[in-house]
């Protein structure tokens, strides 16, 4: 009798993109910090033992204990409840900040590549929103809008979205000059249908990649306007906030800008070195040195 031979199937590109991906210490490193962070700030109010705006002027100023994990501020509140706290406002703000400025920068960024005669002004106006410093506009933009989440948001949006515009136009100068794009203009396929059937399409590597550091420069910005006094109220907890409030006490209560500033550098960190490792695999020059 023959012997029938069976055959495992094969693993998918996109299992074995992530096995590749994965096997880079510092990328699967970054990954699970970023997933820690993502259920620590879904899972908030089940995980903080307090409150993060009760009072409690008894105990101000508490050192981390096994009461208080991360010891008290200088109304008695809990650190360890309101860093949590403060990191959904955190990933919020860098969620919809990077949708926002996809938005922006890959619809710029594909008139100006595509169209001619929209490059040069387009081009001009991304070089302009550049020439300033990211911090500095966005501070501008909060100003004068007032200060609140929603401002941040579009301050933050508008000064990243050139970012993705520039790379998205680089990239689509080139994908429209070739053969099978030419190719669909000469069967009368619609401009809308080519821009995001052939050009958009090929574009999506680098969209991620720039996708996830503005992720985490959009966290970084977020803390530094909260620890200026033009991010969200006073009353909800950010990281900003938090080691603003903790400077006065640094000496005595060291633990108030200490948790929070680590909080910041880990989140950004490993969204960082995520990139990083989705670069180095999405990009064919680098990915033949892995």
């Amino acid at each position: 009798m023959a012997e029938i031979v069976t055959t495992k199937p094969g693993l998918s590109e996109g299992a074995k993109f992530f096995r590749r991906f994965l096997k880079r210490k510092t990328v699967a490193l970054g990954l699970v910090v970023i997933v820690i962070f993502v259920l620590l700030a879904v899972l908030a109010p089940w995980i903080a033992p307090y409150s993060p705006s009760k009072l409690s002027i008894v105990n101000r100023l508490k050192p981390p204990s096994e009461i208080y994990w991360f010891g008290t501020d200088e109304f008695g509140r809990d650190i360890f409840s309101r860093t949590i706290f403060a990191g959904r406002l955190s990933l919020l703000v860098g969620a919809a900040v990077v949708t926002l400025s996809a938005i922006i920068g890959v619809t710029l960024g594909l008139l100006a590549g595509f169209f001619q005669r929209l490059d040069t002004p387009i081009a001009r106006l991304i070089d302009a929103m550049m020439a300033f410093p990211d911090i500095l506009l966005a501070i501008a933009l909060v100003a004068a809008l007032g200060p609140s989440l929603v401002t941040v948001i579009i301050a933050l949006s508008i000064v990243y979205s050139p970012r993705l515009a520039r790379i998205v136009r680089a990239s689509t100068l080139v994908i429209r000059e070739l053969p099978y794009v030419e190719a669909a203009k000469a069967l009368g396929i619609s401009t809308f249908h080519i821009m995001t059937r052939h050009v958009l399409r090929n574009l999506i590597s680098p969209i991620l990649v720039q996708g996830t550091f503005l992720f985490a420069s959009a966290m970084l910005a977020e803390a530094g306007l909260s620890f200026l006094g033009l991010g969200v109220s006073p009353e909800i907890p950010t990281w900003g906030t938090m080691i603003a409030s903790g400077r006065q006490y640094i000496g005595q209560a060291d633990w108030m800008t200490y948790f929070p500033g680590f909080a910041i550098i880990l989140s950004v960190l490993s969204l960082q070195m995520v990139g990083d490792g989705l670069r180095d695999m999405l990009d064919p020059r680098l990915r033949k040195d892995l």
